[in-house]
């Protein structure tokens, strides 16, 4: 079926570079919003899931629930913003915001750093994800199963587009959570039902069906406190949804974002995405992990787990369809990592730097020979990553200070590249500094990625690094915005013209006299509260509904319908 996608959508796709890079801006909100949702569901994903229950409990997805009100904020200004600036890729932006070599330094930079360094770690890590399925159901092994993968993946992304990309993304997005549902509903069934199930688990670890963090009672300041599940929390809740590098949404959930018709379908996609990643299809996850717990409780290699579970509970043909589900989420993955990190290296490098008169065809031919190219180092780096976890966290931190200065630069005209510039740099470094740290500590026995630092008595992990590299990032940044000259007026006005962003735009708002609403508005907090509140009481709803108590599951719920008609309210205004 992918196939036959990819060709049918070729012809459209090559027509020019906006085709096959954001769909000639022609996508509606539910089929770009689904993409959205295909593509953060990777074959890596419930065993990312799986990783956090068995070690923690149902409590360590705050990690990633941590991004709510971030999604939200996206959903409501910077979908508007991005759809009307009418750019390429994220990065296009930069030199419609900024002006000189700084901007033009800093365009090129991220291209290459996101195209190439964040993209193969993620990539990686979903081939990789992809290769464990595969060896713990089917039996194929290492290599043979990466490459059949990655070939599968490339033909149908390499000849549509995006285009080929969204419509096969809709089709794979139902297969693949139709897949987990139907591990789930066996799951449960092998206990005896839900409760039974959650008391088995429970047998093994306590907190493992707990959506709040566990309390501790140890001493304020001390290593066991700094230790405790709920300072991990709160450093979650405090930093991820505003200081990443996602903080503006993120590089393809803008492109999705710049793909849909107008305004509106970018906010309706987003929204829709929002609901869909954090409450409908997270709990069938959930219910094979706490499975997997109280089925194999010794078993170390956590990641295994979901796999462990499909062997032991389906015969034949269920597990082939579990497989072929798999394959769907795997794909739906790839191929936007693909279409998204050849976009940055053709409009950012290429047609730049490198040929700026080359043609919308040529353009094309560029953009199928990068996602090649992608995808065959991307399987190389697949083969040396252990722990998806870690990889996730890392990815995080590389970029933990640099959201302040994304969000900032639509709403306060003071922001220039070197704000950019020094903000990820010092995010990158750090990281990679503390990398290093951990070698050196480790010796022999150091694991790459997200290692665990030991300073006195306490123990630094991800999360607690992310205290040190958020201030020092925002500081840094602040000092080169200070001591920098501003941009020059006339890219401001053009930029604000261009967009109209509200915010602390002093004399370039007065001089650009635009007529119409800016985006930022008093009435968009109550509808971020609204949103917000939506999407945790469907999340803590429904796990509540299937682990919990009635009363607890409908309060949540009723908290849900209030936040959606605040947010329906709202936006009619």
């Amino acid at each position: 079926m992918v196939l036959w996608v990819g060709l049918a959508f070729s012809r459209r796709a090559s027509r020019s570079a906006a085709d096959y890079f954001v769909s000639g801006r022609s996508l509606p909100w539910w089929l770009a919003g689904t993409s959205m949702v295909a593509t953060t569901f990777a074959a890596d994903t419930p065993l990312v899931i799986t990783e956090f229950v068995r070690k923690e409990g149902i409590w360590g997805n705050w990690w990633w629930w941590a991004g709510v009100p971030g999604h939200m904020l996206v959903c409501l200004v910077f979908a508007r913003l991005w759809r009307r600036a009418e750019v390429l890729t994220d990065n296009e932006l930069i030199e419609l915001r900024y002006a000189g070599r700084p901007a033009a330094f800093l365009r090129g930079f991220k291209a290459l750093y996101f195209a190439l360094l964040y993209n193969f770690i993620v990539m990686g890590w979903v081939i990789a994800a992809m290769a464990t399925v595969l060896k713990s159901v089917v039996g194929v092994e290492g290599w043979t199963g990466i490459w059949t993968c990655v070939a599968v993946a490339l033909a149908y992304s390499a000849a549509s587009g995006l285009w080929g990309v969204v419509v096969t993304d809709f089709l794979q997005f139902f297969l693949a959570v139709g897949g987990t549902v139907v591990l789930a509903v066996a799951a449960a069934a092998h206990f005896g039902g839900l409760e039974a199930l959650v008391a088995a688990a429970s047998a093994v670890r306590p907190a493992a069906a707990a959506m709040l963090p566990p309390a501790s009672e140890a001493a304020v300041f001390s290593a066991a406190w700094w230790a405790s599940p709920a300072v991990k929390t709160g450093i979650f809740l405090c930093f991820m949804w505003w200081a990443s590098h996602g903080a503006d949404g993120g590089g393809y959930f803008i492109q999705r974002m710049s793909a849909t018709r107008d305004e509106r379908h970018a906010m309706k996609a987003t929204l829709w995405f929002a609901v869909a990643h954090y409450a409908v299809r997270f709990w069938p996850w959930v219910v094979v992990a706490l499975a997997s717990l109280a089925m194999f409780p010794d078993h170390q290699a956590h990641r295994e787990g979901y796999p462990l579970v499909i062997n032991a509970l389906l015969g034949p043909g269920w597990r082939g369809l579990l497989v072929v589900a798999f394959l769907a989420a795997f794909m739906s993955t790839i191929d936007t990592h693909l279409n998204w990190g050849a976009s940055y290296l053709v409009n950012d490098v290429y047609r730049r730097f490198l040929r700026p008169v080359s043609t919308q065809r040529e353009q094309v031919y560029a953009g199928k020979a990068a996602e090649v190219g992608l995808m065959v180092v991307a399987a190389v780096i697949a083969s040396f990553l252990t722990e998806i976890g870690r990889a996730w966290i890392f990815v995080w931190t590389m970029g933990a200070g640099v959201g302040g200065v994304l969000i900032l630069r639509w709403f306060w005209w003071r922001i220039t590249a070197w704000s950019e510039i020094v903000a990820l740099a010092t995010s990158v470094l750090l990281a990679f500094g503390f990398e290093a740290w951990a070698a050196l500590q480790a010796g022999p026995l150091w694991r790459p990625l997200a290692t665990p630092l030991q300073f006195g008595g306490l123990v630094l992990e991800q999360h607690h690094q992310v205290l040190i590299v958020v201030p020092c990032s925002v500081a840094a940044w602040l000092v080169a915005t200070f001591l920098g000259p501003p941009e020059p007026r006339e890219r401001l006005l053009a930029f604000y013209r261009r967009v109209r962003p509200g915010g602390w735009w002093g004399p370039i708002a007065h001089e650009a006299r635009l007529a119409g609403e800016p985006v930022l508005r008093p009435v968009v907090l109550l509808q971020w509260a609204g949103g917000v509140t939506l999407v945790y009481g469907l999340l803590f709803g429904t796990g509540a509904l299937l682990f919990g108590t009635g009363a607890a599951a409908w309060g949540c719920l009723a908290a849900a319908v209030a936040g959606g008609g605040v947010l329906w309210w709202a936006m009619q205004r």
